[in-house]
């Protein structure tokens, strides 16, 4: 047990901290559509220009530097369009550090563990475990490795300096799509299409909420009954159609989800955030709504656990769940909730959005918890640990961890349901050695990720996930403690007297005068006074 790593203690994950809702733009006219793309145009060329100037700053940036980008744009813009653009910046450039560090941990780990490999010696006998891989299987294999430390070595030296300098390196409009430029005929793009996808992505149409004005934005305002109009900037201020600088879209929005609780945001003049974007494979814009909510009250863990849990395991194309009572005993029939994650991502989510709302409307019938797995899989879908199973590594990164973790404590804090998560370490391996043959039987066969999902759910619940401990090793009464954990310790009964059965009985002593196995000294065993002797001496005199 000494090679076990330490189980960190359940948490119920707290809410989301905001809401995003969108609708399409239906009814745009030409002169319209003309409009926002050059508006979106002007102010995508404003962004990038203040995003060299902030990644040129680095560390040295400060309250000064922000203020003069600001004014430079204002001139150019507005200062409502200059606030949005530099906040946008901040934004984009801490997500470039933030992921600038996770690449340096992982060729940090790439490193290590070619550096293990390469010490131990070549053959079938060093395997490795589950936990470590052991050393490469031939000489032409570790040659390759070891030109490949150099190379890793060389990558994280640099990608160290651009950290320690405060270098980023960012693409607006996405690092993927610039190198599709030179892949356009495995994209199967042509030159104008490629070209129109990266112009709707370099657009800027973003603006940021204020509470206390006029329906929560003075850029982009929306009004209750669907009207869009926007503020537009200075060197475009000739296209207006409305008073003040402003053209009003011939499109209206509606916002059937969650509309009710947008109008009332837009009633009390409280911050709305907007976003205008293009789809170019469907020809269609779009307007998305966002506003920050407090975060939601966590309920406490006891009080999560309080009726039983659902235990659910993440696959790669189902979701494995099993009710269990407060006792982490399974109830009922085993759930699956499948989903296809091949095709494009919007047929993805979809998958993911539909299991979610099945398991979620199943949690909610019994009024019960969900626990799930606190999964990360930076570290184990590496290519220098499982180097040779693709495969697994395939398994492993197709898997939707984060956009499921996601939408699951969204959807979940609608529906008023907790959320619970565990640590993962050998809930898979446990489960199946204490769980998935005793639940088999004729009418049921248990795969290894049902039995998974019970040992999730018992360690939600705080118990362990061994189904039974292991009698006391010099006999068979409860003196070295309790046989099973099924029952907990404050369970009513649990070390009381055995109730007493009417009737004589069978090789016992009559209704009423049986012995009990709390009292030792009730027992018919050697060295011990029992009740039905024919005598007894005290071991004081009465008469003192």
């Amino acid at each position: 047990m000494g090679g076990l790593r330490e189980v960190a203690a359940p948490f119920v994950v707290p809410g989301p901290s905001g809401i995003a809702i969108r609708d399409r733009l239906k009814g745009l006219t030409p002169e319209d559509e003309e409009v926002l793309r050059l508006v979106g145009g002007l102010l995508g060329s404003l962004a990038s220009r203040d995003l060299k100037a902030r990644c040129r700053d680095g560390l040295e940036h400060d309250s000064d530097r922000w203020a003069q980008r600001k004014q430079a744009l204002t001139g150019q813009s507005s200062s409502r369009w200059a606030g949005s653009i530099t906040k946008a910046t901040h934004d984009q450039w801490a997500l470039a550090r933030r992921g600038q560090l996770a690449h340096i941990q992982s060729l940090q780990a790439g490193v290590d563990t070619i550096t293990r490999r390469l010490s131990l010696p070549i053959g079938e006998k060093e395997k490795g475990t589950k936990r470590a891989p052991g050393g490469y299987h031939s000489e032409r294999e570790r040659f390759h490795k070891t030109r490949r430390l150099h190379v890793l070595q060389e990558r994280l030296e640099r990608v160290r300096a651009d950290r320690e300098a405060g270098r980023v390196r960012v693409v607006r409009g996405g690092k993927r799509l610039l190198s599709t430029r030179h892949h356009l005929e495995e994209a199967q793009l042509t030159e104008t299409q490629w070209r129109h996808r990266w112009e709707a992505s370099r657009r800027f149409l973003a603006a940021d909420g204020e509470s206390g004005k006029r329906y929560g934005n003075e850029t982009i305002r929306v009004t209750p009954d669907g009207e869009v109009s926007l503020k537009l900037p200075a060197p475009l201020a000739h296209l207006a159609n409305a008073e003040h600088g402003r053209y009003v879209l011939a499109a209206k929005v509606s916002f059937q989800h969650r509309g009710d609780t947008w109008r009332d945001r837009l009633a009390a003049n409280r911050a709305v955030a907007y976003r205008i974007h293009e789809d170019v494979q469907l020809g269609r814009w779009y307007l998305t709504a966002s506003w920050t909510i407090p975060p939601a009250q966590t309920v406490p863990l006891q009080t999560a656990r309080a009726g039983g849990m659902i235990g659910v395991d993440t696959n790669a194309d189902h979701l494995a769940a099993w009710r269990l009572d407060e006792h982490g005993n399974p109830a009922g029939q085993p759930r699956r909730f499948d989903y296809d994650l091949s095709g494009t991502a919007d047929h993805r989510d979809a998958q993911v959005r539909h299991a979610l709302i099945r398991l979620l409307h199943w949690a909610r019938r019994h009024n019960l918890a969900i626990a799930v797995e606190n999964l990360d899989f930076t570290g184990e879908s590496t290519r220098e640990k499982h180097g040779r199973r693709k495969k697994f590594r395939q398994l492993i990164s197709g898997m939707p961890v984060a956009r499921l973790r996601t939408r699951l404590v969204s959807m979940a804090a609608e529906l008023g349901l907790p959320i619970v998560a565990v640590d993962p370490a050998y809930t898979s391996k446990w489960g199946a050695q204490h769980w998935q043959k005793p639940l088999t039987s004729t009418t049921r066969k248990t795969s290894r990720h049902d039995a998974a999902a019970v040992a999730i759910g018992r360690r939600a619940l705080g118990h362990p996930i061994r189904r039974r401990t292991t009698p006391p090793p010099h006999d068979q009464s409860d003196r070295a403690g309790h046989r099973t954990v099924q029952a907990r310790p404050g369970t009513p009964g649990r070390e009381g007297n055995r109730p007493r059965i009417p009737g004589p009985r069978t090789r016992c002593v009559p209704p009423g005068r049986g012995a009990n196995a709390v009292d030792q000294d009730a027992q018919h065993r050697s060295g011990r006074p029992a009740e039905h002797r024919s005598c007894q001496q005290d071991s004081l005199p009465l008469s003192l």
